[in-house]
């Protein structure tokens, strides 16, 4: 069949090639015509191409299954699998450290040598119909006629509305350094990443191919205080007063290599799929999520796997919607309703709340509780891998309620309060360049104390 494919992201170059692979006629359109000559590349409108990412299991199998040159193609510009705690001994998970744009310039690599994909740059303004079914794109006023329209344009997706929409309330900012030559990486605290809670705000240090780090730092979006951090003084500051942080950053051992990138915006949304034979939307088209579980990339691929069975079982493209959107209901939206839960959780505990056991504990609170009692990790390892809906840890709920009321809480690590760095990014844009030991203006009395 003939395949319009609505975006040449990762969800549309993926499904675009594996479509491909089996036969059909497949156009993936896109604004962004890819790399420019000289390497670079600014992917205008996706607003995560340069910030932290942790590639779970699910994007390297699906690969694997469905387009092993793609993958091969990663690994030839630096990804790094990663081995992870899996759910079943029997089988082994593998992530993969690595940035965004690393990612997607595989896939357009591989893209660029896979029969039966084209990716054409355009803008899709609108669907072709005819006798109430889809027959096409309507792309830079021309039509593209086509078996089956797939809408992959992403979390900004004007084909298809959201029907569940909520602001996540957190924002964050991040830079990005590479490690000189020859010095080892911090220590993180997971595979992925080195992360740690404070009074306020939480960070990251995600390291990625060839010695790159991406650092982040997040908090709540109507924090303005915090909103200081956007300034590179401000957040390299932030960066020396941070304990975790400064061993990824002291300019000794690495370099800046973007500016403070600011992200915001943050919503959680889920799609159903719209009565409209011959349009299926797919990946963040469907749903979208807060990046603070990394989950986005890992719904992508269980989509795309889920619409291939579906089509190579025989599944009519015409009306594909309607199976697919059962299979959405079920395996996608809990991770979405999970996220709205958890994120707003997160808000109320950077501004100070306590949690609130009158209502049902979030994914996140059981998950905290098995450091205190051991007996709920054989719950929670499903969960994590996202092999087991977010409905799967309701077996842990009672014991983790049980630590809880106990008095114990998931304890913040040791650095500056809230408070403390709206202070030291004040005085870094107050001074901008200013040093430590040659500084005249009074030195915050946190920045001070770990100085010394």
């Amino acid at each position: 069949m003939d395949v319009v494919i609505v975006g040449a992201g990762p969800t549309g170059l993926t499904l675009g090639a594996a479509l491909a692979r089996r036969g059909h006629r497949v156009v993936a359109v896109d604004r962004d015509p890819g790399p420019a000559l000289d390497g670079s590349w600014r992917r205008r409108g996706v607003m995560q191409f340069q910030q932290a990412h942790g590639f779970r299991p699910q994007v390297r199998d699906l690969l694997l299954a469905e387009w092993p040159e793609a993958w091969r193609a990663w690994l030839d510009l630096g990804a790094e699998p990663i081995d992870l705690p899996a759910p079943d001994a029997c089988t082994p998970a593998v992530g993969v450290r690595s940035r965004r744009v690393t990612y997607e310039r595989a896939l357009r690599r591989a893209a660029a040598e896979a029969d039966g994909l084209t990716v054409a740059v355009g803008h899709v303004d609108g669907l072709a119909e005819r006798g109430g079914r889809v027959v096409g794109a309507v792309v830079d006023g021309s039509t593209v006629s086509a078996d089956l329209v797939v809408d992959a344009s992403g979390r900004l997706s004007r084909l298809t509305p959201p029907q569940i929409r909520g602001d996540a309330g957190m924002a964050y900012v991040s830079r990005t350094y590479r490690r000189h030559p020859g010095e080892p990486p911090g220590a993180p605290a997971t595979p992925f990443a080195w992360s740690a809670r404070f009074h306020g705000y939480d960070s990251y240090a995600f390291p990625h191919e060839h010695g790159h780090v991406s650092i982040v730092i997040i908090r709540p979006s109507a924090d303005a205080g915090l909103g200081a951090l956007r300034h590179p003084s401000a957040f390299e500051a932030a960066c020396r007063a941070i304990p975790g942080l400064a061993e990824w950053t002291d300019a000794r051992v690495a370099t800046p290599t973007s500016g403070v990138i600011v992200g915001g915006g943050l919503l959680n949304t889920y799609r159903r799929q719209l009565e409209r034979p011959g349009l299926v939307a797919v990946g963040d088209a469907v749903a979208t999520t807060a990046p603070t579980a990394g989950r986005g990339l890992a719904m992508a691929s269980m989509q795309i796997g889920a619409l291939l069975q579906l089509l190579d079982a025989g599944a009519d493209p015409a009306t594909i919607a309607a199976p697919f959107g059962a299979w959405c209901d079920t395996w996608i939206l809990p991770w979405v309703e999970d996220h709205l839960a958890f994120d707003a959780e997160s808000v109320r505990r950077w501004q100070g709340h306590d949690l609130d056991l009158t209502q049902p504990l979030t994914s996140a609170a059981i998950v905290a509780a098995a450091r205190a009692d051991p007996r709920i990790e054989p719950h929670v390892a499903g969960f994590l891998a996202m092999t087991a809906l977010p409905a799967s840890l309701a077996a842990a709920e009672p014991l983790a309620r049980a630590v809880y009321e106990t008095g114990w809480r998931q304890p913040t690590a040791q650095g500056p309060t809230r408070d403390e760095l709206v202070s030291i990014a004040e005085w870094a844009r107050a001074i901008p360049g200013a040093r430590l030991e040659t500084a005249v203006a009074p030195i915050p009395s946190y920045l001070e104390r770990s100085a010394s």
